[in-house]
């Protein structure tokens, strides 16, 4: 049976907004979130099956380096990470406003503002070690498979050429 989702409108300075409320109710919201994966979320195995179907080898979820990378090409040095659109700041400024005025607003984006953070100081941790560090958003994965497989291909063409890649 379909919810109907009901529209709010707001008056804010001569303009009006809409807005959606929730169709969940806190408790199914929270059961939800409970359930949000940390390792083989659905893009990461999407990627995954991509890169192993074009023979590249990889290892996942990386502990040796930092940031635990989703994907690591030990070979070339390179470490792949599958980024989640909410928690990683997608169009942030856009997103940013919207989480704002939502339950606990405050929260989420110093939440998602920490991980940003974290996701660069992890990147200048791999850089510094060597690695070359690629980041997709988990919408281009689903969309576009075969362009971040193109990305990560001519990474790996990149690093034979400056010879930066393990031999064996």
């Amino acid at each position: 049976m379909a919810k109907n989702i009901i529209l709010l409108t707001r008056f804010i300075w001569n303009e009006v907004r809409i807005y959606m409320t929730d169709v969940l109710t806190k408790v199914q919201r929270h059961k939800n979130m409970q359930h949000i994966r940390g390792k083989d979320t659905h893009i990461e195995i999407i990627l995954r099956k991509a890169l192993w179907n074009e023979g590249i080898r990889y290892r996942k979820n990386y502990k040796a380096i930092p940031g635990s990378p989703d994907i690591a090409i030990t070979k070339y040095r390179i470490a792949i990470f599958c980024d989640g659109e909410f928690f990683h700041g997608y169009n942030w400024d856009v997103q940013k406003a919207r989480i704002l005025r939502g339950d606990h607003g405050l929260y989420w984006v110093d939440k998602i503002e920490k991980n940003m953070e974290r996701d660069a100081e992890k990147d200048c941790e791999l850089e510094a070690l060597g690695w070359s560090v690629i980041h997709f958003w988990g919408r281009d994965i689903k969309k576009h498979t075969d362009e971040c497989v193109k990305a990560v291909k001519d990474r790996i063409f990149d690093m034979i050429m400056q010879g930066e890649h393990d031999e064996g």
